[in-house]
């Protein structure tokens, strides 16, 4: 479907809850393409996703009611309320910074204070990308055939879990009460088990640390583990629904998208350069006689978090975003909806 035609299509009565819904209207910043046609990896049954970021009212700000999106299933629209999207931008969360990438004429609208949202999504950008776009590339590993992990050697499947556990425990000093960083220690040895050969091990020396806390934690790395065992059921209804090689497409998109941020400071949604790449990998390329992920495809991405840790070491972005700058913006936004300058 070609731009213009989608354009008319938001035009219709399906649509019509865009112009009628209290919190989007005249409200709406921005409305851009998300999903494949986003990507540039869209096939003919692809789904058209639309993505976007609207105004809280002055009544929202004043008294502090909150919205934070609004989501039609039936038209796959998701629209986020801006103090929602500032949020989740400022921890550069893949699904919200892709939208201020975006090639131009996928932005289906733009009003002039969206515009000065896009204009300034530099300030959004720091190191923070390393976990972010590292923890969901993460989730998506943790959707592929564990029995193909297994086919590489137990170590590597290790290996994927701790790389998993170490993303997750990124956010533990913004989440749980703050300890050494050589508190907690992770790493792979000879297993004690007879079934492995080799395992995850930890080394803790926490001292009056809030039992709670703790067990936040624990929990966090025991459902990651948790979760490369059920894979096995998982897949086998991915596989069959086609839906493996999209998973593992993300997944390399994912970092793709991530070294272009820590390089160069870019946000390129639209991955041009690496479609036929991608196109591959969706089109099963890279899985086996049996459905199954290839060692080669493993092998990649083992390269690819290779450079994820090389590139964060190198890059010139901040540890954290300029807090001073997005608040400022955020206040001069707000500040104008309550004066009616909107």
């Amino acid at each position: 479907m070609t731009i213009e035609a989608i354009k008319q299509m938001l035009g219709t009565s399906t649509y019509d809850f865009l112009r009628n819904n209290e919190h989007l209207g005249d409200n709406i910043m921005f409305l851009t393409l998300g999903g494949s046609y986003a990507y540039g990896t869209n096939i003919e049954t692809s789904d058209i996703d639309i993505r976007g970021c609207a105004l809280n009212t002055k009544e929202e700000i004043l008294t502090n009611k909150k919205f934070e999106q609004f989501v039609n299933e039936e038209t796959d629209t998701t629209i986020y309320g801006f103090n929602k999207i500032v949020g989740l931008l400022t921890n550069v969360n893949p699904n919200t910074i892709e939208l201020l990438g975006c090639k131009p004429e996928h932005y289906l609208y733009i009003s002039p204070i969206g515009q000065e949202l896009l204009d300034n999504k530099n300030m959004f950008l720091s190191k923070k990308c390393v976990h972010s776009f590292g923890g969901y590339a993460s989730s998506q590993l943790r959707r592929l055939d564990n029995k193909a992990a297994r086919d590489l050697g137990q170590f590597q499947q290790e290996a994927h879990i701790l790389n998993s556990i170490k993303n997750a425990a990124s956010s533990y000093k913004e989440r749980y009460f703050e300890h050494p960083e050589d508190a907690i220690r992770l790493y792979i040895g000879e297993s004690v088990q007879e079934e492995y050969d080799t395992e995850i091990f930890m080394d803790i020396n926490l001292k009056h640390y809030p039992l709670r806390d703790w067990k936040g934690m624990w929990s966090d790395m025991n459902n990651i583990v948790k979760d490369y065992s059920k894979l096995g059921k998982r897949n086998a209804h991915a596989a069959s629904h086609g839906k493996l090689a999209k998973h593992m497409m993300h997944l390399v998109r994912l970092y793709l998208m991530c070294f272009d941020i820590l390089d160069n400071g870019e946000i390129i949604t639209y991955r041009e350069k690496d479609h036929d790449f991608l196109m591959s990998i969706r089109n099963g390329d890279y899985l086996d006689e049996n459905d199954k992920p290839t060692k080669e495809f493993f092998n990649i991405v083992d390269e690819l978090e290779s450079q994820l840790e090389m590139k964060k070491n190198s890059t010139m972005l901040p540890e954290t975003p300029d807090m001073k700058q997005i608040e400022k913006f955020v206040m001069s936004v707000n500040e104008r909806v309550v004066k009616g300058e909107m």
